[in-house]
């Protein structure tokens, strides 16, 4: 059976959209609870669980955690489908129990429930878990490091979301990007970093299978406030993750299926075996750019201009109603020749308006894009 096939008909359907909290995942913990070792090594700020996954008993341990930041929920989407795939007993049974008898996989599936609760990057106290990795200021960055230590993991997995922003020079996306985190300022490449690497050089074998010329990988420029630095300066390899937008995909169904794949191919689930790999070929992935919008409509013709412009516009999540909302906002006004849409429209020159507003602002939220000339004709809605 081909894992897209099985994917197509089993992930895990009871978790869906961006909006992701510790109530949406309760009832599948508590499932699980009957196979995996599912515990409360700490609370957040507001005392909510924080909890660990317990999954397999081999000498390979690994740690990984999800929703750091409360608004990047794709990853623990994955996650669950993950566990949905390790604990069926119909197909690849050879490769689950191999995975099993040689990792012991702890992940926190939301490290942040009170910032997944709120829909925010931080967490209740308004800190950005992922720079307090030195302060350990918060209740939650020390339930990380706590488990960290204990468990003394050969591999740490850091799991994000990254903005529709990033793309590349080839026009295409970055649906699924990587890094390697710096050790230090000077970027060397540490034994731990090369691991890392490797690791992440195999991911992407098997993800250009399903998005080529769309995986990428992040600038390694050194914060030690990060916990991904902070634990790869500790000799420890890590992983940072960050699931990024396919097509329209703006719910980031079809990005968590790559995750997964991800995942299943880190634990030698899916993909080739080889005995050596590469860690330069880390390199010749390409490196995000930010030079992406949600939609972008071209040759728009301003006021009192005599050249045509690009308006580029760029969604806000907004939470509403325990629902994900998203609000347009021009995002910039300009030639933007290096810059592409998700989607894009030509205005073929005509004056532009905007409803509500009937000015061209950059920052302003806005409902349509019409044809000044004739407002039949919409661009945007």
């Amino acid at each position: 059976m081909e894992i897209s096939s099985w994917y197509k008909e089993n992930f895990e359907f009871k978790i869906k959209g961006r909006y992701i909290t510790m109530q949406h995942i309760y009832p599948l913990l508590d499932m699980y609870k009957m196979h995996y070792e599912v515990s409360v090594p700490g609370l957040s700020e507001k005392g909510q669980d924080i909890p660990l996954i317990k999954i397999g008993n081999g000498s390979e341990v690994v740690l990984g955690w999800s929703q750091m930041h409360g608004n990047e929920s794709t990853t623990t989407k994955a996650l669950f489908d993950f566990l949905k795939f390790v604990s069926q007993k119909h197909h690849f049974q050879t490769e689950i129990e191999q995975f099993l008898n040689t990792y012991t996989f702890y992940v926190f599936p939301m490290l942040n429930p009170d910032g997944a609760e709120l829909y925010t990057r931080e967490n209740a106290n308004k800190i950005d878990l992922n720079r307090d990795a030195q302060n350990l200021s918060q209740k939650e960055s020390q339930c990380l490091r706590g488990i960290f230590d204990v468990l003394e993991p050969s591999l740490c997995l850091n799991l994000h979301d990254q903005r529709s922003i990033y793309g590349f020079k080839s026009g295409k996306a970055a649906t699924v990007s990587f890094l390697s985190p710096a050790a230090d300022k000077k970027r060397e490449i540490t034994a731990s970093r090369k691991v890392a690497m490797q690791q992440i050089v195999k991911m992407n074998n098997v993800l250009q299978f399903y998005i080529p010329g769309q995986v990428g990988r992040y600038d390694d420029g050194f914060n030690e406030a990060c916990v991904g630095d902070t634990f790869q300066k500790a000799g420890v390899p890590t992983i940072l993750f960050e699931a990024g937008h396919y097509l329209q995909d703006y719910q980031r169904e079809k990005t968590r299926e790559f995750i997964f794949y991800s995942l299943l191919s880190l634990f030698d689930i899916i993909g080739k075996e080889e005995p050596s790999i590469n860690y330069k070929k880390y390199f010749k992935i390409p490196e995000n750019l930010k030079n992406y919008n949600d939609f972008i409509l071209r040759n728009v013709k301003l006021q009192d201009e005599k050249k045509f412009v690009s308006v580029a516009i760029q969604y806000n999540e907004v939470l509403r109603n325990n629902e994900i909302i998203f609000e347009p906002v021009i995002d910039e006004i300009g030639k933007m020749k290096n810059k592409f849409g998700h989607s894009e429209k030509d205005a073929n020159g005509a004056e532009i308006l905007t409803n509500p507003q009937y000015n061209l602002t950059v920052g302003s939220n806005i409902s349509k894009l019409i044809d000044k000339s004739d407002d039949s004709i919409i661009y945007f809605q």
